[in-house]
């Protein structure tokens, strides 16, 4: 990363970025962490750095932005291939922006970008201080729909790529853990992705780090999550 990206990460702000001790304890017995990622800057140990603002957006905003992308966005469910086999994703997804993407052996299509996602990429751009020219929107339905372990370390996003993600909705649990196994039962993180929240992942962190949102059976609400990336434009032939 850039000092540049480096400094904007840095200058960050959020109001009220707390997380009760209650959500927090909530999040670390689930998996059973030994390490809380807070509100605010967190560098991580084996690298990287992420930041987490649980209000960054106003709750009045965030209630009207998850209802317009719950029923104007086109959700498709689609599949994915898994150790030589393909599998539908559990949840639905959107991918909106200037490049398609290929990720899990599914390449995705881009489709423009509407009004209200242009708006809500141009406050993202302004909060991590680069530009971002996609964003990937998951839909869950309730806590059997989840995200599996992984890392955004494919090539097209660049050495240190910045991840920008807002939740709107049912908070979830969201777990970040070494890719190195034997330093997982000490070195993890954990936290509970509120509504309206920002959560920004940076520096080396998708090198050494993988992350997911587990399955939730108590979970009963919806959740949409926007992450925002930018994917390098791929040169055409000759």
């Amino acid at each position: 990363m850039s000092a540049s990206q480096l400094a904007a990460m840095s200058a960050l702000t959020s109001v009220g970025d707390t997380m009760s001790a209650t959500t927090w304890h909530a999040a670390s017995r689930y998996i059973g962490i030994s390490m809380e990622l807070a509100a605010g800057e967190t560098h991580l140990a084996f690298g990287g750095l992420v930041r987490f603002h649980p209000n960054w957006m106003d709750l009045p905003k965030a209630d009207d932005l998850l209802g317009e992308l719950r029923a104007s966005v086109g959700w498709s469910q689609g599949t994915i291939v898994l150790f030589g086999r393909e599998v539908q994703e559990p949840r639905l997804t959107a991918w909106y922006g200037d490049v398609d993407y290929t990720y899990s052996g599914r390449t995705v299509k881009a489709a423009p970008w509407p009004p209200v996602l242009a708006t809500l990429r141009s406050r993202v751009q302004a909060a991590v201080g680069v530009p971002l020219n996609t964003v990937l929107l998951n839909l869950y339905r309730d806590g059997k729909d989840s995200m599996g372990m992984h890392s955004d370390d494919e090539p097209e996003l660049g050495r240190d790529p910045i991840i920008a993600s807002v939740s709107l909705g049912a908070p979830r649990k969201f777990v970040l853990e070494p890719k190195r196994k034997s330093a997982r039962r000490n070195g993890s993180y954990a936290l509970v992705l509120s509504h309206g929240s920002l959560l920004v992942m940076a520096g080396s962190c998708q090198h050494h780090y993988r992350h997911g949102v587990p399955k939730e059976a108590k979970c009963r609400g919806e959740r949409i999550n926007l992450t925002f990336r930018h994917v390098l434009v791929q040169p055409s032939g000759p």
